[in-house]
């Protein structure tokens, strides 16, 4: 009787470092893991977005545009990622709403016609960008549309 507490205590002991290393999470990316994060030109002329891949998949930045209704139209407007993750190549997120319009996209990093990271278009994010508009109505209108975006130009001494 008095050993099957002792046999409890051993088996705890020498599962415990099995179960931590279970749970460490996963390295970052390695030196070949190209890195995607930068700026990305966005559907109109003068208009960008930033996107900043983060440790375990997070996606975090903005998107700069022009405002388009009647209330904001020209007007520069910053429009922050709510959500988003990333999966290697894969892209996924979705902002918050500003004045009506939502904006989400899930596409795919690709390496474009760019031959260094100091060239436009080094990296082309392509996907399929949906802009949901809600109207003082209540009524919803859903735009989905495939996309191409380029990377703008980084410094020359910005790391991969």
């Amino acid at each position: 009787m008095r050993l099957l507490p002792l046999f409890g205590l051993s088996l705890l002991l020498f599962t415990f470092p099995y179960r931590a290393a279970a749970q460490t999470p996963a390295p970052p990316p390695t030196a070949d893991t190209p890195d995607y994060s930068g700026m990305y030109s966005f559907v109109k002329e003068g208009e960008f977005m930033q996107i900043t891949l983060e440790e375990k998949g997070k996606v975090t930045g903005f998107i700069s545009r022009y405002g388009d209704s009647e209330n904001n139209k020209g007007t520069f407007l910053d429009q922050f990622i709510k959500s988003g993750s990333s999966d290697g190549k894969q892209l996924r997120f979705i902002t918050e709403s500003i004045h009506g319009v939502i904006y989400s996209f899930e596409g795919t990093f690709e390496r474009g016609p760019g031959k260094a990271p100091q060239d436009e278009g080094y990296y082309i994010l392509h996907g399929t960008l949906t802009r949901e508009v809600t109207s003082p109505g209540s009524q919803n209108t859903v735009q989905k549309r495939e996309v191409e975006f380029r990377s703008f130009p980084r410094d020359a001494d910005t790391p991969q």
